[in-house]
């Protein structure tokens, strides 16, 4: 045994800092040897010492551990791994691959990383391969910052990708700074004046960009390679630690803002990939404990994430990596929440059949690190494991897919839309029945990254993904689109018209329902990708926010900020129970459903429009909400109000900008029984005491 290196420990997994070195402890069941290579510079080819770690004095259990004395933080470290490659029983051993630590706090050697030489058995990626960063959280000043913790009830969340942020070139940034943290740190500004109160970060765990077809260049992040070291490419600093100090720097900021930081996580597939994938860390380490293997041919993968691969999430050492990932997460680097990515594969035990009771989805139910923070769950997965309302546990919000498919067809003006445009205006109780369920656990939208943008959903009738090399065939068909009238940008005005109307009518059913409002990055301003639905591989001005269309589109991104200043500040967007429905008066928050004719609401087949009435009596809050996704207008008739009491216009969307929106102090006075509704339009109006202005 080397004399100048000590046994170490089998707890804290990864690399962590003591006073007289650094202690390295890396899980592998299967492992006849383990290497720890130490490199003296990041993106140095080869390590300038190599420690064989002694089976008798350096492994507990199935731990493999060392203390190295004298290194400190900022120590660039790898890992090979002895062992059988015998892929029909489900061993990838090769120690001609250097492996990246699963618990690697940063990352460094992406400007040298080749995703190929990871592939083939035998060949030696060393002057190719990834590289861990030792890292000491301690030394970071977090000026007493803590994770914000509001409540679901008064946040709106805007999904957002770090780089397409600010990457491109008409974004009044340093070159330097363009798609990095500190790029999102000086647009805070225009977060706080959209009105957001949560940014929710497209994948920014460390992710392999090579993993999509030749020549492009994987853009959303999904791809995880570590899932406890921020990505480099978001990083303006060069230095092996400057990203975690960059992320903690724009979380802080975003803090002081009022703005929470969820991340969007990927439990559920690794940037290995399938059997052809490459050997970058976990299929080196243990590749029967990480990954759900075909029960038929053990070199194959179970697929449940389309992707290649499914993390055997509720393996006791796997689910603890996840674990403590989201702890470290939370503790040290201060996030307010996560979105979990097809979150069905972490319901499937480690043989793949779905489980009522995952034992990682109730840790993470239960940890108590972790009771403070948002979850949200993408209830799905790509092999049909649809969970939508009967997601596990009390603590998991969810993404209601049914919302957005909803909305988007009574906007569209499908038949036979109307009776479930009514149940997802109130949270969705049809989906999620529990009466206890507070519905603002319902995060509804319209547009997420996957899929189309806002200003494509109306100028679109079918997918153009042409750009991401696969003849279109990847991507969704299932859109619920119109392009009103010409695919694609067009000069005719009235199409033109219309579209921005079809724009500000789905806007306003997402921030007039029951539920937690979600806005895609960029729909704000009309953010286009040109059709293409699929746009993960697109790290171009296809899915980047054009900074230019603030201005262009500022009517619009005013309309936006207005409704979300407006439902920020009426406590009956904000309630934690379902709304009670009534024909009648009551003590208690509530709504009235009416069609053209107050309390006569047409369910049928052919209907085309609804309205409805929200009161909090004891908010002294009345609102009377018109939708008309007819195609010629209709009359509405109003409730009559108290003696003292009219009708102010809100929201018009068949209304020329700047009266599309007007916030109360300067709505302007219907003083009619019945209200003209525009073709193809919605309407929002707020009682209030009678003031001298009329329409």
């Amino acid at each position: 045994m080397d004399m100048k290196v000590l046994p170490g420990q089998s707890y804290p997994l990864g690399a962590t800092v003591y006073a007289i070195g650094v202690n390295f402890c890396v899980y592998s069941k299967h492992a006849t040897g383990i290497d720890l290579l130490l490199f003296d510079g990041p993106d140095d080819p080869q390590p300038s010492r190599t420690i064989p770690l002694d089976p008798r004095w350096n492994r507990t259990f199935q731990y493999w551990h060392i203390l190295v004395p004298g290194l400190k933080a900022g120590q660039v470290y790898a890992y090979r791994a002895h062992g059988p490659y015998a892929p029909s029983q489900g061993y990838r051993f090769d120690p001609a691959k250097v492996l990246l630590d699963p618990y690697a706090k940063a990352v460094a050697g992406d400007l040298l990383y080749d995703r190929k030489a990871a592939i083939a058995y035998e060949q030696d990626n060393c002057p190719a391969a990834l590289r861990g960063v030792v890292v000491d959280s301690r030394s970071y000043d977090w000026e007493g910052d803590r994770p914000l913790r509001l409540p679901f009830a008064s946040s709106v969340i805007y999904e957002m990708h770090v780089g397409g942020f600010t990457r491109h070139p008409n974004s009044g940034l340093s070159e330097k700074n363009r798609g990095t943290y500190a790029g999102v740190i000086e647009k805070i500004p225009y977060l706080k004046e959209l009105g957001v109160t949560a940014v929710e970060l497209l994948p920014i765990h460390q992710f392999d960009t090579q993993d999509a077809r030749p020549g492009l260049g994987n853009y959303w992040g999904y791809s995880t390679l570590a899932f406890f070291a921020p990505h480099r490419g978001y990083s303006s600093s060069k230095t092996p630690l400057g990203p975690v100090d960059e992320f903690r720097d724009m979380v802080k900021a975003l803090h002081k803002a009022g703005i929470e930081v969820i991340l969007d996580v990927v439990f559920n597939h690794t940037a290995e990939g399938n059997h052809e994938g490459p050997t970058l860390s976990f299929k080196g380490f243990d590749n029967h404990t990480y990954y759900i293997l075909d029960a038929k041919n053990p070199a194959h993968y179970a697929n449940f994430s389309g992707c290649g691969n499914s993390v055997k999430a509720n393996h006791a050492v796997v689910g603890r990596l996840i674990i403590d990932s989201l702890r470290y997460w939370v503790s040290e680097m201060h996030v307010d929440g996560f979105r979990f990515d097809l979150a069905s594969v972490l319901a499937r035990d480690m043989y793949g059949y779905p489980v009522d009771d995952p034992p990682i989805l109730w840790s993470i139910e239960s940890d108590p690190i972790l009771a403070g923070t948002k979850m949200i769950a993408e209830a799905w997965d790509a092999a049909g494991l649809y969970q939508v309302g009967s997601f596990i546990g009390d603590r998991f919000a969810e993404w209601n897919g049914p919302y957005r498919d909803h909305v988007r067809r009574f906007v569209k003006g499908d038949t036979g839309a109307v009776p479930e445009m009514a149940d997802r205006i109130l949270g969705s109780p049809d989906i999620y029945p529990e009466p206890d369920r507070e519905p603002n656990r319902s995060i509804h939208f319209v547009t997420c990254h996957d899929g189309f943008t806002l200003n494509d959903l109306v100028s679109y009738n079918r997918k153009h993904n042409e750009s991401n090399g696969e003849h279109s065939r990847d991507g969704t068909n299932d859109n619920y689109s119109w392009n009103c009238g010409y695919e694609g940008p067009t000069d005719n005005p009235d199409i033109e018209k219309l579209r921005l109307r079809q724009i500000k009518n789905l806007l306003t059913l997402v921030f007039f329902s029951q539920g937690t409002p979600m806005l895609l990055m960029g729909d704000e301003v009309r953010r286009t990708q040109l059709g293409n639905n699929n746009a993960y591989c697109q790290d171009n001005e296809v899915s980047w926010f054009n900074w230019d269309a603030v201005e262009k589109e500022a009517p619009l991104l005013r309309f936006t900020q207005g409704l979300i200043r407006f439902t920020q500040k009426l406590k009956i967007m904000q309630l934690e129970r379902v709304l009670t429905i009534t024909d009648i008066w009551t003590h208690k928050p509530h709504v009235i459903w009416h069609g053209v004719h107050l309390g006569q609401p047409d369910w049928s087949e052919n209907s085309h429009s609804l309205a409805f009435t929200l009161r909090h009596p004891d908010a002294d809050e009345e609102l009377h909400i018109m939708l008309n996704a007819y195609w010629e207008g209709l009359i509405f008739e109003l409730p009559e109000l108290e003696p003292e009491q009219r009708w102010y216009r809100i929201v018009d969307t068949a209304v020329a900008a700047p009266r599309d929106f007007c916030d109360p102090e300067t709505a302007p006075m219907f003083d009619g029984a019945a209200y003209p509704v525009g073709a193809r339009s919605s309407v929002v109006l707020l009682a209030q005491n009678k003031r001298p202005s009329k329409l």
